[in-house]
């Protein structure tokens, strides 16, 4: 089975990538950090025996991508799989983000996640099921004060995968969305994590887990999977309660946890000036 993966180089990339070579997949690898690419080929490559190719791109930039994709064909590479894991937040409200922060998140998200979905679904392998999946959010079940437009990204992917299910199924394409909750996938999100406190912990999913159960889900069957009771239970309660109260509740539990985490870095203004305390890859 070929697998295509983006953001692999780093957190839950790299752990789907270890469990799709696990299962004896080829890979393609795709990420922005060049240096952690040939860090998880090689890696890859000396546990499994497996093929594993790692090309590094913007997928913001459609020249890049076209130049990525320049490289499958020119092999005739054609897909199984494709996991949409790249994805970006800034922390942050809305108006501490500088106006391209903002339009980042977007354009990562939404936009360079559309383009590879695109792109990769002409390049599937004739004649096969093909298991497509995108990478939401527990944040997308919710207005989230603080966090909106990270949030409504990722609301975005959830619509727009729970629409091409029903408009590919008779292409045996299988769509699964993957809405977890926070997963350790760096210093600063354990430390969010953290700042939390209880609700943190409760919602926080181990990687390797989300990524074994993942994969079962999307070779077998389409629909939404949101890893963790607690989480499960979160999202059923998000459909009962008006969404103007949870836009209420959030915003007193985030404003409360930003300050704990949020940090002033030298030469930076302090949060209440409008400065954003860090922007990380989360996925």
């Amino acid at each position: 089975m070929n697998v295509f993966i983006t953001g692999a180089a780093g957190g839950l990339g790299r752990a789907m990538a270890i469990e799709c070579a696990r299962r004896g997949c080829s890979l393609f690898l795709t990420d922005i950090n060049a240096d952690g690419l040939i860090q998880i080929k090689r890696g890859l490559e000396r546990q499994f025996d497996i093929n594993v190719t790692a090309r590094p791109c913007d997928l913001t930039d459609s020249s890049s991508v076209d130049r990525l994709l320049a490289v499958t064909d020119q092999f005739g590479i054609r897909f199984d799989m494709l996991l949409n894991i790249a994805g970006i937040d800034v922390e942050g409200g809305f108006l501490t983000l500088e106006r391209e922060q903002a339009a980042a998140i977007v354009t990562l998200n939404d936009a360079a996640t559309l383009r590879m979905t695109h792109a990769i679904l002409h390049r599937r392998r004739p004649g096969r099921h093909f298991s497509l999946i995108f990478v939401s959010s527990l944040a997308s079940m919710f207005p989230m004060p603080l966090k909106a437009t990270y949030a409504a990204s990722k609301r975005f992917l959830l619509d727009f995968a729970t629409a091409l299910q029903r408009e590919l199924k008779d292409q045996r394409v299988h769509v699964l969305t993957l809405c977890p909750g926070g997963m350790v996938t760096n210093d600063d999100v354990v430390e969010a994590i953290a700042a939390q406190g209880v609700w943190g912990r409760l919602t926080a999913n181990p990687l390797e887990t989300v990524a074994r159960k993942t994969i079962d889900r999307a070779l077998s069957q389409s629909g939404c999977y949101v890893p963790g009771i607690s989480n499960r239970l979160l999202a059923a309660i998000g459909h009962m309660v008006p969404r103007s109260w949870i836009a209420a509740l959030i915003y007193r539990r985030w404003h409360g946890a930003q300050q704990k985490w949020m940090t002033v870095k030298p030469g930076k203004s302090t949060v209440s000036d409008r400065t954003p305390a860090f922007c990380r890859v989360e996925h």
